[in-house]
């Protein structure tokens, strides 16, 4: 079949990559240049989403763990296990025995990793491991694994694979208008007509849609998160909770920095998509509260825009689930997160038929 496909983003470049190897004439369309917005703005994680247990979506919590670890025997010159520290401090909002149970099920759902299992540490190893972290009521921790990539760079490797297997890519090129009927028109006023169209905008998905007159069961909430990369090595990689919430976030090794990550406030398209000085400070505040002794210079900021299916109020709850909606010959992705690309890839090469 010949298919387009609108999103250069890394959900339509493992759609584009899956259907060319299927056989498929496969056109991807990017409104600027791929992996630009959304994928390349992510906290750099490979990661099942430990919190999202919480949440009970365990179907998802296993597929995101297997995907972790495909991505990194996919390209290990691009992806790379990363042990991660969880500290217990006397205050913690989540007690020890929690974090053991919800680890153990981490492991469990990863099924036969080739990563290793979580361990629990005491107060002096998580210490000694790095002595600027915060140690009055420090009770110890768990280290457990997940992966590091670099989005960018793994995104744009991706495109190439797809332009090897025959995937040809257009950018720069807006699709502002689609229809049932695989019709798509271009900013410029092209129109191009395919066997079947996949709709995989990301945050844009939806507006396509609407801009389009076209009706959709699901919603998307569009939550920005925003990081920090602060001027000092990260000695190692933290899961923490916020101090003032139950949220959690992230201190992990970037590029020789430390990358501190990240928030969830809801925006909307026509606002610009960058850390706001409350979303600094907030992220700072945290951060400072787990090394008050260290002096931290921002030398960046930067913020991605997730499209997220609408499922609660409060935007840390929200399902990071994926839909696929078809009417004719259009398919819409709606939601995904970065780690799970080509299971929602596969999905998408059977709803085609």
């Amino acid at each position: 079949m010949d298919i387009g496909i609108i999103g250069g983003g890394i959900n339509g470049l493992c759609c584009a990559w899956q259907l060319a190897k299927q056989g498929h004439q496969v056109q991807l369309y990017e409104r600027d240049a791929l992996m630009s917005a959304t994928s390349c703005a992510s906290s750099k994680l490979l990661h099942g989403g430990l919190r999202y247990l919480e949440n009970r979506e365990f179907r998802l919590v296993r597929e995101a763990l297997r995907e972790r670890d495909a991505w990194i025997k996919r390209a290990p010159h691009l992806a790379q296990p990363l042990r991660l520290v969880m500290p217990i401090y006397q205050k913690s909002r989540r007690p020890g025995w929690m974090i053991a149970l919800g680890l153990f099920l981490y492991d469990h759902l990863a099924g036969k990793s080739q990563l290793p299992k979580a361990k629990r540490l005491t107060a002096q190893e998580v210490i000694r491991r790095d002595p600027l972290l915060k140690s009055e009521g420090l009770q110890g921790g768990y280290e457990f694994s997940d992966g590091q990539m670099d989005d960018h760079a793994l995104g744009l490797w991706v495109a190439e694979q797809a332009r090897q297997a025959g995937v040809s890519i257009t950018e720069h090129t807006e699709i502002v208008e689609l229809t049932q009927d695989g019709k798509v028109t271009t900013a410029n006023g092209a129109v191009h007509v395919h066997d079947r169209l996949i709709n995989v905008a990301g945050p844009w998905a939806q507006r396509l849609l609407q801009a389009s007159a076209l009706d959709s069961p699901y919603q998307l909430d569009l939550v920005r998160g925003s990081h920090l990369i602060l001027q000092a090595p990260c000695k190692q990689a933290y899961l923490l909770e916020a101090p003032n919430d139950r949220r959690i976030f992230f201190v992990l090794p970037w590029q020789g920095n430390t990358l501190v990550g990240t928030t969830e406030v809801r925006q909307t398209l026509n606002k610009p998509i960058a850390c706001s000085p409350e979303e600094r400070s907030y992220l700072l505040n945290a951060w400072s509260h787990y090394f008050p002794d260290a002096l931290p210079n921002v030398i960046d900021t930067f913020a991605g825009l997730r499209p997220l299916l609408r499922s609660a109020e409060d935007p840390s709850k929200a399902t990071r689930e994926y839909a696929l909606h078809r009417t004719g010959k259009l398919v819409t992705v709606l939601g995904g997160k970065w780690t799970t690309s080509m299971a929602l890839a596969d999905k998408v090469s059977h709803a085609i038929y």
